[in-house]
């Protein structure tokens, strides 16, 4: 038994290898319409925790957020994001993603309020300015998916006050994005268009995270652990992972 379990194990590694491997956008989204199946089970077996993780960090940076929130999943894959976040009471949620397969395996869950199909980084997203909360985007930002100028795309359907939290990968390949993707972060934020509420935190050989927010009128600060980062938008909150 002990055998099998490590040889599954193994195979997970070796597909996410290969997802990572994909630079290509299109290439990569077929790869996932054909993961979606299996995509919950492999990434359980890896114990993978960004979802729970960046939904703790988005409830911490701001406790007082209402069940009724209206919240966009970005790149929402499976809706393994929609689990946690109806976990904890959050009851309006959509998402977006650019693999059908993907889609459609979140469709079955029946958490969505709204489900569109949107490639970020190729076409806006589907919302007006100003319309969400939250929003979430997490497991997508590397090379070869989500780009670091799509950015303000997600700061501008966040809310004046909202939030927004990001994850991205740290291991070596994914470095040159990370910093990348820092510097971005870091101009938006000197440019006013939001402000750090938590700390950077790494959550085990996955994800670091951070948190970000979007000022509004009533700005709010938070803390959060001390593997968090959070900062405030000028439009609204976000949380980001590192």
């Amino acid at each position: 038994m002990a055998q099998e379990e490590e040889g599954r194990l193994h195979e997970v590694l070796a597909q996410v290898g290969a997802s990572h491997d994909i630079k290509d956008l299109t290439r990569k989204l077929h790869f996932y319409d054909g993961w979606a199946p299996d995509y919950d089970q492999d990434v359980a077996a890896l114990q993978y925790r960004a979802p729970r993780l960046a939904v703790a960090c988005l409830t911490q940076a701001h406790p007082g957020l209402p069940h009724t929130a209206l919240i966009l999943d970005v790149a929402c894959g499976t809706g393994l994001v929609a689990v946690e976040l109806q976990a904890r009471g959050f009851v309006r949620l959509h998402g977006v993603d650019g693999s059908p397969g993907m889609l459609e395996q979140a469709r079955a869950r029946g958490l969505y309020q709204q489900l569109s199909l949107c490639t970020l980084g190729q076409e806006p997203l589907p919302s007006p300015e100003g319309t969400f909360d939250a929003v979430l985007l997490v497991g997508a930002l590397s090379d070869g998916q989500v780009p670091c100028s799509a950015i303000p795309e997600l700061v501008r359907v966040t809310k004046p006050g909202g939030l927004l939290c990001l994850t991205t990968r740290t291991n070596p390949s994914n470095l040159p994005y990370k910093e990348a993707l820092e510097g971005v972060l870091d101009g938006l934020e000197r440019a006013g268009a939001w402000r750090r509420l938590v700390s950077p935190w790494t959550a085990g050989s996955w994800l670091p995270r951070s948190c970000r927010w979007r000022p509004g009128p009533q700005p709010r600060t938070a803390s959060s652990p001390a593997s968090c980062t959070c900062t405030k938008s000028r439009r609204g909150p976000r949380l980001r992972e590192r």
